[in-house]
Formats: C-alpha cells, sequence, structure tokens
C-alpha cells in the first residue's frame, strides 16, 4: 500500500479537531456517492490521516513533501482494520525521519526488501543446498561427484544447516565454524570432528569462489585441526577375538539395516562407505560376486577402479535375510530404499554400549571383576584393519591381501583388475569367514552363555 496511485497531490492538508483512535476511526462514515473520498488528517502527528472511500475504506496515509516533490503528496500506509492505528502511526514517524534526512520512504522500503530478499538467496542454507546440488551430488544422485557424497550432504545438513540455516552466509563468523567444530569434539568424536572441519572448509572455499553469494573471504581461512581437534592419532588399533564376540553379539542386537550392515563390514574389508551405500544392482547373487563401482571407491576420477569382492555363504546369508524394497535400492536403508543408511556416531556410541556390557558379562562369567573391564576407542575403519591383520595371522599372501582391500599397486603395475585374484580372494575370505565364525560361536565344549542384558 505505499504507492500514491489515487491519492492526489494537494496543498497541506488541514488538522482533524476530534482525538484520532480506534473509536473515532470506526465512527467515520463513508464518503457521501459523487464525492469520492475525504480525509481526517491526525491532530497529534502532521501530515499523518485516514482517507476514506465511498465503499467506507480507511487507507493510512501521509501527506508531505516527499524527495523529488515541490508539493505536497498523499501517501498510503496501510488499511485501517488489517493495519492498527499504533503501528500506522510508528510507520508515518519513520517516513517523517526518512524525508528530513532527503530519504524517500517507498525507495528505502524497496531497497530493503530487495536487501531482504538477498539474505533469504544468500542464508547458509540456500549456499549449502547450491553447494550439494552442484558440487557434491550433481545431476545424478547415483553418480555423486563426490566419492562420499552422500555422506558429505546429511553431515552439511545435521551440522551445520542445523545451526545456521537462516542466517547469511556472509555473516558467520571463525568463531562461529569453531563452537560449532568444538561442540562434536565434546561429544567425543574427534574423528568426525576433524572431517567435518574439512567439509565446512570445502563449503565456504566454494561459496566465496562463486562471487554471488556476498561471500568475499571464507571464515575458515586460519583454522586449523590441529589447534582446534589436536593431532591427528595414527593408530594400529584391531579388535581382539574377545572384542570380536562382543562385537558380534552386539550388532546383532542392533537390528536392521544397522546390524547386517556391521557385519558386512567386518566380513568383506569394505570402507563404511563402500559397504554402507550397497545397491541391489551390484550384486550377482548367482555368481556370488558383488562389484562396487568405481565412483564409489577411494581415489581420484583417474585411479579409481571398480572393486569386486567375492561373497562367501556367511555375506550370502545375511544378504538373504534383507529386506527389498519397492521404493529405491540400497540394501541397507532406514527411507524404504531410497537412500543408504547412515552409519551415525549415535549408532556408533550405541554399539559401543552394548559392546562394553558384553565384555563385563565374559569378565564376569570368568571370575573377573566386570569393573575394571575397558573397551579402547575404536573406529568403524579399525574393522577393516582388524580384517587385514586377520589374513596375516591366516598367511594369506600380501597381494591377495591387497586386492581384498583395493589397494592399488605401486608403478607399471599400477591396478588390479577387478577380476585379477579372485578365486584367492574368495578363498581368503572364507578363511576369514571361518575365523570370525570361530571366535562368535566356538564348539560346544567351549560355549559360553552370556546373560541377557538390558538394551541401551
Amino acid at each position: 500500500m505505499n504507492s500514491p496511485v489515487g491519492l492526489a497531490a494537494e496543498d497541506k492538508p488541514k488538522r482533524w479537531k476530534k482525538n484520532f483512535n480506534d473509536r473515532s476511526l470506526k465512527a467515520l462514515k463513508p464518503a457521501a456517492k459523487g464525492r469520492g473520498t475525504y480525509d481526517r488528517m491526525d491532530p497529534l502527528l502532521p501530515g499523518f490521516g485516514v482517507r476514506v472511500s465511498e465503499a467506507g475504506r480507511k487507507t493510512f496515509m501521509l501527506a508531505a513533501r516527499y524527495p523529488g516533490s515541490a508539493s505536497y503528496v498523499r501517501r498510503a500506509i496501510g488499511v485501517f482494520g488489517a493495519m492498527s492505528l499504533e503501528k500506522a502511526r510508528a510507520k508515518a514517524r519513520a517516513w517523517l525521519e526518512l524525508i528530513a534526512k532527503g530519504i524517500d520512504p517507498v525507495a528505502d522500503e524497496e531497497r530493503l526488501k530487495i536487501e531482504a530478499q538477498r539474505k533469504r538467496e544468500n542464508s547458509f542454507r540456500a549456499v549449502a543446498e547450491a553447494y550439494v546440488a552442484q558440487a557434491v551430488i550433481g545431476p545424478d544422485p547415483d553418480r555423486p561427484r563426490q566419492r562420499k557424497g552422500g555422506e558429505v550432504q546429511r553431515n552439511v545438513e545435521k551440522e551445520f544447516v542445523s545451526i545456521w540455516g537462516g542466517r547469511p552466509i556472509a555473516d558467520i563468523t571463525s568463531d562461529d565454524v569453531e563452537i560449532a567444530i568444538q561442540a562434536v569434539v565434546n561429544r567425543g568424536s574427534p574423528g568426525q570432528a576433524r572431517n567435518l572441519l574439512g567439509i565446512v572448509k570445502t563449503l565456504f572455499a566454494w561459496a566465496a569462489r562463486q562471487k554471488r553469494f556476498g561471500l568475499k573471504i571464507s571464515p575458515c581461512g586460519d583454522l586449523k585441526a590441529k589447534h582446534l581437534i589436536g593431532p591427528k592419532a595414527s593408530t594400529d588399533r584391531i579388535l581382539s577375538d574377545t572384542e570380536i564376540a562382543a562385537f558380534w553379539r552386539s550388532v546383532g542386537r542392533l537390528g536392521y539395516p544397522y546390524g547386517p550392515a556391521y557385519k558386512m563390514l567386518l566380513l568383506s574389508g569394505l570402507r563404511l562407505n563402500e559397504c554402507a551405500d550397497a545397491t541391489w544392482g551390484e550384486l550377482d547373487l548367482k555368481e556370488k560376486l558383488w562389484t562396487i563401482p568405481k565412483e564409489r571407491m577411494k581415489g581420484t576420477a583417474e585411479r579409481a577402479r571398480a572393486h569386486t569382492v567375492p561373497l562367501t555363504d556367511e555375506m550370502l546369508s545375511i544378504i538373504g535375510e534383507l529386506p527389498r524394497f519397492k521404493a529405491g535400492d540400497y540394501l541397507f536403508s532406514t527411507t524404504a530404499g531410497r537412500k543408504p543408511v547412515y552409519l551415525s556416531d549415535k549408532i556408533k556410541r550405541k554399539l559401543d554400549r552394548r559392546m562394553l556390557r558384553s565384555l563385563r558379562a565374559l569378565a564376569r562369567l570368568r571370575g573377573e571383576d566386570p569393573a575394571n573391564v575397558k573397551l579402547d576407542p575404536w573406529t568403524n575403519h579399525d574393522l577393516r584393519r582388524t580384517l587385514r591383520s586377520g589374513l596375516s595371522r591366516l598367511r594369506i599372501d600380501h597381494d591377495v591381501k591387497e586386492a581384498l582391500l583395493a589397494h592399488v599397486k605401486p608403478g607399471i603395475a599400477g591396478v588390479y583388475d577387478r577380476y585379477d585374484l579372485l578365486t584367492e580372494k574368495r578363498e581368503a575370505l572364507t578363511l576369514w569367514a571361518a575365523r570370525v565364525r570361530e571366535v562368535t560361536s566356538p564348539t560346544p565344549d567351549n560355549v559360553v552363555k552370556l546373560p541377557t542384558a538390558g538394551r541401551a
């Protein structure tokens, strides 16, 4: 209602002598037919008044010499009923202040609208959505631009959009980023904090390069992981036989999709997302093969290669119990197959609690004090290292171990063919599955029944 349309330029209006309040405004009669409109001006605020039409419509207005006008012009502020008298007066006063500074209030409102629109377009949420769509996932969700595209998208939404969503991206400071990362460290996930810092630094750097989001410099420029999180701990952590037994029992209690995904992770030696993002289309159940396409394997576009995993009887047994969804193709999913499962920190902490209870139950049966039992920190990647160590104990040939872990050969040998050493890989995984079965389901002479524990 800020346009002067229908409110013609006139001489300075005279003030109404009656009190200007809701009661007096409601009592105003419609303009006489043929007259068009009449005005009543506020005796307290110069230039502010109401124009009444033949239909009884009462429009708040401000008559003033606006910048660029030589005479008084009436401009509409709002309609009585839709706008209160108090708000109309406040708006009129604000307009008068702008006019005194030589600013046209209508032009200023338009400027504010444009700025507000620009802020919405440049909110962290909007920029993050653009980043994910253009740089992380791309046009084909089944073939994301980044190898861990699905995981990156989930982390951006959960860890950053949730706290900065509506804020203009240019308003987010290095302190904001530091607080967000420190919160992850404080909940006992330094590895995830390091991963998230890398993600958000990449996001801000991308946004700054676009030149259209109002972000000139990334707030992450001076943030270093070693200062925020501490030095990256090198680890050779592997799970002991007792821990493997506790792990297997605990993931069995997690249920679908987390339990089966964790079991396949231990049996296959795959990296977390290589396993968790599996689709039915990658499986050849007749030939007992699982081929992960190169787009999902670690490495640059030039070096990444498809990787084939022989499916052992234990893997096939797990796969055979998985549900099949019509809505999507993912093996492990909480969205009916539309998206892959996310093995989050929350799930890992739940698994750790269950493992610790199992380890303490075993200690109690051995006559030991369960209070002395601890579970040393371990990561999902340690399952891969545990398999690697187990294969060494089984005296598996070095090249077979490297092929199973999809490690690229150095030099001219360069790359394993996806079917290179396939028979040897199947034999090795079969031996490893037997070893896991021996540890998790010992022979009857060595069976120890654990007491049932409450669930986390």
